[in-house]
């Protein structure tokens, strides 16, 4: 059988809805080799039980985690691979959890001035993650009937620039960098199709980046070319996932974009 590694995927511990424990099992029925859960700014999902799931699976399981965080003023999404979950990981983790706190609280205060009212208390027990972030505001947005699909809550309130919007406090890319490295873990470029921009992508690269993502769901094959070309003319890793998040986007299931064992092995192996 073909080995296939998903390394971009998000559980109930951020914006996912599925446990870690659950994506274990679909990958089994996926029949993936390996795989990277990559909550957003949250290794929690790395108990000793998921562990021992995976071991018991056949799955190779990668410790990973999706930070957010900026370049010249833009959004950035940097993966960490393979590192050691430490007090500097756990520490930067929880800052995260903290800045996201402060930016709820200002979106939930502009969404008042459009009638839209949802207090804090109301979002923290919505759900079981402690990486609260916008597509919670969203859900409940829906479920209170403030808008008429989940997507609408983004393009009308949530989505970056939209009137509710804020970007709030955020770590740079070079913090990023050199936390995940610390950790001895890889760090690599998230969708860089997102970004769009060669010219930027690789001013982004050349900050110490290890690799970018080249394999992704919703990435055509001519736009992963690119970005696969570019990865190998700077000799960088390449890494590639679904970026499953469950229910909540249920046209993508876990497996549907993935790397072979060749650039699994590459970057298990990075350090050695």
């Amino acid at each position: 059988m073909e080995f296939r590694a998903d390394l971009h995927c998000h559980s109930s511990i951020s914006d996912g809805t599925k446990t870690p424990e659950e994506i274990v099992e679909i990958a089994k029925e996926r029949g993936l080799s390996g795989l990277s859960i990559t909550d957003h700014d949250s290794v929690a999902a790395y108990s000793d039980d998921l562990l021992d799931r995976a071991r018991k699976a056949g799955i190779k399981l990668v410790t990973g985690v999706e930070f957010s965080c900026s370049f010249n003023g833009r959004n950035v999404h940097i993966l960490g691979y393979n590192f050691q979950i430490d007090e500097n990981m756990i520490a930067f983790c929880k800052r995260h959890e903290l800045r996201r706190t402060q930016r709820n609280k200002a979106i939930l205060n502009k969404l008042k001035k459009f009638n839209i009212d949802i207090s804090e208390e109301e979002l923290i027990q919505s759900t079981h993650s402690n990486v609260i972030g916008r597509p919670h505001i969203a859900n409940i947005m829906l479920k209170k009937g403030y808008v008429e699909t989940f997507a609408e809550a983004f393009q009308k309130y949530l989505g970056d620039d939209k009137c509710a919007y804020v970007k709030g406090d955020t770590f740079s890319v070079k913090e990023t960098i050199d936390l995940i490295h610390s950790c001895s873990g890889v760090a690599i470029l998230a969708h860089p199709h997102i970004i769009r921009r060669r010219r930027f992508v690789v001013e982004v690269l050349n900050v110490g980046l290890d690799g970018l993502e080249g394999y992704y769901s919703r990435m055509s094959s001519d736009i992963e070319k690119r970005w696969i070309d570019l990865a190998k003319q700077k000799n960088l890793l390449i890494t590639g996932g679904s970026d499953f998040h469950g229910d909540i986007k249920p046209q993508i299931y876990l497996g549907c974009s993935f790397v072979t064992k060749d650039h699994f092995d590459a970057l298990v192996n990075f350090h050695e």
